[in-house]
């Protein structure tokens, strides 16, 4: 059943974008970098530009940038009130500050910047640095800052860090990972979902040995940005490979299945951060209502018996994680009909259909717009393609009550 039920998802599942693999995979490429000064009212000046951007994955990722921050250079003490980033040094040594509090950390290392916190970074050495910054935000696309005009340049520093930070460090991998499958695959989660307040879900360490390969890895509920630290390898998604190497940055998004392998004679290391899908939000009506307030799909599905686990693994998986990301999306249900003697016990209505999915949208615009989205191309083929036949019909929602 659950080889039926990979079969059939990954049969269905579509290229998520219209550009090709090698396309998706960016290089962190030097030459592509413009010159910045007194970011945030930092100091002297860095190279910066953007790998992956807002629009490239359907949560609320909201971007990767790059660059390097030159001698006696920094990003000025600020706050942001709608995002959370992560500040990556890639090489040299740093001084990260976050809510006034200031240390030095040597690379590679990761400071995550919680929401509400102020954050800076200043290199005090000679040499430049190389900086990566990772952020999610609330809504999707909006993000703000708040400069409070201190460079940081001479600040006291503290001999441990007193905020959330982490070292890439290879001697503290493990192997034998339920996430990241594959004969001496090497991995550790460096962050958790506790630790930040938006839709941030992880921030991992990886590292595939010489011929050998992370196994598939199935987006289910999250989307996923990559960062290549070092090695080379290969990128399957979707039945597409293409090759990767160090500084490469790419992403995966919900319904996807990646595959990476190392061909390289090094080790293949890589960053992996991870984003869940938006969390839907409560809503009540207290009144009758003259005009609706959502519209509502009911679709009746008959799923043989062989199918009924994987059709229900499909709703949680992979149609939920695509429909939470639309616009106007505000819930949904999947319904089991009863056992036979349960059913006739009530005296229900004798029917052929045995499962019901029941979505809401805001408006009918809404919900046209869903279909219409690259996420309903994998997501409506792997449900209905378990079923030998459905039906549906659309209601205007005059009245809920969602006490959970």
């Amino acid at each position: 059943m659950k080889q039926l039920f990979i079969l059939l998802v990954t049969s269905f599942v579509v290229q998520a974008t219209a550009q090709s693999l090698k396309d998706r995979i960016i290089p962190n490429d030097p030459s592509k970098y413009r010159e910045l000064s007194a970011v945030h009212a930092g100091a002297g000046k860095m190279g910066f530009t953007q790998l992956i951007g807002r629009n490239d994955l359907s949560t609320n990722f909201l971007y990767l940038h790059t660059g390097v921050i030159n001698a006696k250079s920094g990003i000025g003490h600020h706050f942001h009130h709608s995002i959370e980033e992560m500040y990556v040094i890639l090489s040299g040594e740093a001084e990260f500050t976050v809510n006034g509090r200031t240390a030095k950390i040597k690379a590679p290392a990761i400071v995550p910047c919680k929401l509400g916190d102020s954050h800076a970074i200043y290199n005090a050495s000679n040499e430049p640095i190389r900086w990566l910054n990772f952020a999610v935000s609330q809504k999707k696309g909006v993000g703000d800052a708040f400069d409070l005009g201190d460079a940081r340049v001479g600040a006291s520093l503290d001999p441990i860090p007193a905020f959330v930070s982490a070292r890439l460090e290879q001697d503290k991998l493990k192997a034998n990972s339920q996430i990241y499958t594959g004969e001496g695959v090497l991995y550790r989660r460096l962050i958790g979902s506790e630790v930040f307040r938006t839709d941030w879900d992880h921030v991992d360490h990886l590292l595939i040995p010489a011929g050998k390969s992370a196994g598939r890895t199935a987006l289910e509920g999250a989307e996923a940005v990559y960062y290549v630290v070092s090695g080379a390898g290969t990128l399957t998604i979707n039945g597409e490979t293409a090759n990767i190497k160090a500084d490469d940055a790419f992403s995966g998004v919900l319904g996807e299945k990646l595959s990476i392998a190392n061909n390289g004679e090094k080790g293949l290391e890589l960053l992996v951060i991870g984003i869940s899908a938006s969390k839907q939000k409560n809503l009540s009506i207290s009144k009758p209502l003259v005009t609706p307030k959502a519209v509502a799909l009911q679709m009746d599905f008959v799923v043989p018996k062989e199918n009924a686990e994987a059709f229900e693994k499909v709703y949680y998986a992979i149609y939920v994680p695509a429909m939470t990301v639309q616009k106007g999306y505000r819930s949904s249900k999947l319904l089991r009909l009863f056992p036979d003697n349960l059913a006739k016990e009530i005296q229900a209505e004798p029917t052929t259909h045995n499962y019901q999915v029941q979505i809401s949208f805001a408006t009918e615009q809404d919900r046209r717009n869903w279909v219409k989205s690259k996420e309903h191309q994998i997501a409506w083929p792997a449900a209905s393609g378990l079923a030998t036949s459905y039906k549906w019909r659309g209601y205007d929602v005059m009245g809920e009550d969602d006490q959970h």
